[in-house]
């Protein structure tokens, strides 16, 4: 089922168009313990057949003798294995075998652990159907033909099975089936579900096609997108949202595709590799979701505080002098910033990955560590897990044993790939990654690992039809897991990723072109990733490729500034100094204001990491009842408090959708009312930003990196002209973790309580007005 060309993506899709496969459609229950869960279902077997129709040939689905010999031993329509699970109020799973045998409970690197029955609900049954309930949700299950509803605590159906055509049409829209491929006797599903007209669907991870996936065919399965502006992707996840009010977890490691209603726009198809079909459904509104799905996948740990910084980098810095000459420019200019990246570049030779400091250009790589560690900069370095046959390593790890093989023992590809499937393999890297990070490396940049050989054969026993999506997961925990085992910190600054992997963060959004079209289409992966369970995420400001131009690239690092993670990188020059003067001036006004949001962003990223939630969000994740909301893609939100506008073309002006409440501009002060469109003008900032009225929002003191910054001296201002009570949560650096609430005295001005107040420190609270200078007099 491999492609064309080596790295082709697989539709899976394709095994149930041809004639050469045997369909088999679910007819009805044929057995069901409400006690365990476990029943079977008949499967009904069909074929393709020509059909020559008015100048035209068709080929519908028709049904079919058995044609196995001898035929006492096979089943024209099967009975096989199904199985429900009511998880907890908000989540059902549906599992499904294409073989006769039991299902298997074995553990699953996408999930945190066991899955086991929960919540509280109430069956009722009879003849014709089972009725689960619970406070959430409620699952019809019609027994003959066998069909499951999906519905809300109000009685609304989200979503049911279909069946083979089903709405009666002549485009013959597929049922819930799977086929047995001719080629290979593999099999494959496809769950076919209804959809609504109006529905919206999102997700399926870093995604760089239109935010809304209704009416597109996504495939997820891990590749070198090679850039933002193509179906590919580095991060695919095999899950999804709708404005409908559920979700779907596909929990698979097998190529798969998602129809959302492109070839036939009442049905969604998730087109499953795989002979064994398990479903996970969530009901409730898109933050509920969420914390439904990532209670089952896992949730982002907190990052280290540093993190939150600046990053500075490009392709590439390659010798001491150049990283310490970097370092002291960007303190000379009095730019922010806590971590220096080196790419490809420290090696010996360029791109050769021997996890060794050149011996040539950098003289004494642990004194220039420490050095920057005491001027307030961690280091960062790129590493990758394919060897060439040049790599003085390459030929150790073949004669271990280290790398991914093909059937017949040899390599599948050019380059050897580690195999993480392997305990040696994995005790070897952490063995060389060990050293760099006890030398006081701060991060690994875990790069590329979409690629791992889909025909090779892995240590697990499995072929990377199995394992290559899985890889990324893998390669992230391996490295994530080291790197707090010997720094005590969870970072790592990861390109590829699968479900599960947002427990091991950072991740970042790949190659990105130096077009403003690339900027927007990084966006939508970036709230599309946020929607999978994804807390944190970062791409390269002003793209990659080539060098950025200038107003792309203060633009694009105004939208960075305003989001998770900040990284300057790709083509050379990436620092402002190589641009001129008043580029240096906004580039060091944008990274101020960021710095001063650090407390904002910290408190805010716990917050949302606790529910499984993204910091940078679509606005209807806040707004799901929002009609207008629904249909943003070039807006975010960040965290609870702040709308963010980016400008995506070389103006200072556009429209902005604000949803519903009062909006405060957070550089100018004035006010725009909700739940309407506004034209608005950058003020000194290239990107419109705006802060929620009445939100407390905590600033720092301006400080030139993180280490530095002054937490007992922080400032809460209050936006807008509420007078109710307002609170905000800060995260302090040593784990203290303290809410603040301000009141309004009877002299007319904010304070806070005294029993509230954080003893020793020494806090402002103040009011915006019209005209408010966002920046402080600190500054």
């Amino acid at each position: 089922m491999a492609g064309e060309s080596l790295g082709d993506l697989v539709d899976v899709a394709d095994a149930f168009q041809g004639q050469q496969s045997v369909h088999f459609v679910a007819e009805d229950l044929v057995r069901f313990d409400q006690e365990t869960g476990k029943g079977a279902i008949r499967w009904l077997r069909h074929e393709r057949r020509q059909s020559l129709n008015f100048n035209k040939v068709d080929t519908p689905l028709s049904r079919s003798a058995a044609t196995e010999f001898p035929d006492t031993e096979y089943d024209r329509d099967p009975v096989l294995p199904f199985e429900l699970t009511l998880v907890s109020d908000r989540t059902i799973r549906l599992r499904f075998n294409a073989r006769d045998a039991a299902l298997p409970a074995g553990d699953s690197l996408m999930l945190v652990g066991p899955v086991a029955a929960g919540g509280e609900w109430t069956v009722e049954s009879d003849d014709e159907e089972i009725v689960m309930k619970s406070a959430k949700a409620t699952l019809r299950m019609t027994l003959r033909p066998w069909r499951v509803t999906l519905e809300d605590a109000e009685g609304r159906v989200l979503t049911a099975t279909r069946r083979l055509g089903e709405p009666a049409s002549f485009s013959a829209p597929p049922g819930f089936s799977f086929v047995r491929n001719g080629a290979d006797l593999s099999r494959s599903f496809a769950a076919a579900t209804s959809l609504s007209p109006g529905e919206r669907l999102f997700g399926c991870g870093e995604s760089f096609t239109r935010l809304d996936k209704r009416g597109q065919r996504i495939i997820a399965m891990t590749r070198d997108a090679m850039g933002v502006q193509s179906q590919r992707m580095y991060k695919p996840i095999p899950f999804y949202l709708s404005s409908n009010g559920y979700g779907v977890f596909v929990h698979t490691s097998t190529p798969t595709t998602f129809d959302f209603g492109r070839d036939f726009d009442g049905t969604n198809v998730a087109y499953v590799g795989d002979e064994q079909l398990d479903l996970f459904f969530f009901v409730g509104d898109p933050a509920e979701v969420l914390e439904e799905y990532t209670a089952l996948t896992g949730r982002s740990p907190a990052p280290p505080v540093w993190s939150f910084g600046l990053w500075m980098s490009r392709i590439t810095y390659k010798s001491e002098a150049e990283v310490r000459d970097v370092a002291a420019k960007l303190r000379e200019h009095a730019i922010p910033c806590d971590v220096i990246h080196l790419d490809t570049g420290w090696f010996e030779t360029d791109w050769q990955c021997d996890y060794q400091f050149s011996a040539s250009r950098f003289d004494d790589p642990r004194g220039m560590i420490a050095d920057l560690i005491d001027d307030g900069f961690r280091v960062c370095l790129w590493q990758l897990p394919y060897f060439t046959a040049k790599n003085r390593l390459f030929d150790e790890a073949q004669d271990d044993g280290l790398f991914v093989k093909n059937r017949g023992g040899k390599m599948p590809a050019e380059d050897g790939v580690l195999d993480f499937t392997n305990p040696d393999t994995v005790a070897w890297y952490q063995g060389k990654l060990t050293e760099l990070l006890k030398l006081g490396v701060g991060a690994i940049k875990v790069d590329f690992g979409e690629d791992a050989p889909l025909e090779g054969v892995y240590a697990s026993g499995r072929t990377g039809w199995y394992e290559r999506n899985l890889y990324p997961l893998l390669y992230n925990r391996v490295v994530s897991d080291l790197t707090e085992a010997i720094t005590g910190e969870r970072i790592i600054w990861a390109r590829s990723a699968w479900a599960g992997s947002q427990r091991y963060p950072l991740h970042w959004g790949g190659d990105a072109e130096n077009t403003y079209s690339a900027m927007a289409a990084t966006l939508r992966g970036g709230l599309s990733l946020g929607l999978c369970g994804f807390t944190y995420w970062s791409h390269d400001a002003g793209g990659f490729v080539e060098r950025a131009p200038r107003e792309l690239y203060v633009r694009w690092l105004a939208m960075a500034a305003f989001g998770s993670h900040t990284r300057c990188h790709g083509a050379p020059p990436r620092e402002p100094w190589e641009y001129d003067e008043a580029f240096v001036g906004t580039f060091r006004q944008i990274m101020e204001t960021r710095y001063r949001l650090i407390p904002y962003l910290v408190a805010q990223s716990r917050t949302a990491a606790e529910r499984g939630a993204p910091l940078i969000r679509p606005l209807f994740f806040a707004y799901p009842h929002d009609p207008t909301s629904w249909l943003i893609e070039d807006q975010y939100l960040l965290g609870e408090d702040f709308l963010i506008a980016p400008l995506l073309d070389d103006g200072l002006q556009r429209d902005v959708y604000l949803p519903p409440g009062d909006w405060i501009d957070y550089q100018t002060g004035g006010t725009f009312e909700g739940r309407a469109w506004h034209t608005m003008t950058a003020a000194e900032l290239p990107i419109i930003v705006l802060v929620r009225n009445g939100s407390l929002v905590p600033h720092a003191p301006l400080a030139q990196h993180t280490g530095a910054i002054a937490w007992d001296q922080l400032e809460l201002v209050h936006y807008g002209d509420s007078t109710a009570d307002a609170s905000t949560r800060v995260f302090f650096p040593e784990g203290r973790d303290t809410i603040l609430t301000a009141h309004l005295s009877g002299q007319g001005d904010w304070r806070l309580s005294p029993q509230e107040s954080d003893g020793g420190s020494d806090y402002a609270v103040r009011t915006t007005t019209p005209g408010f200078d966002h920046r402080g007099e600190d500054e």
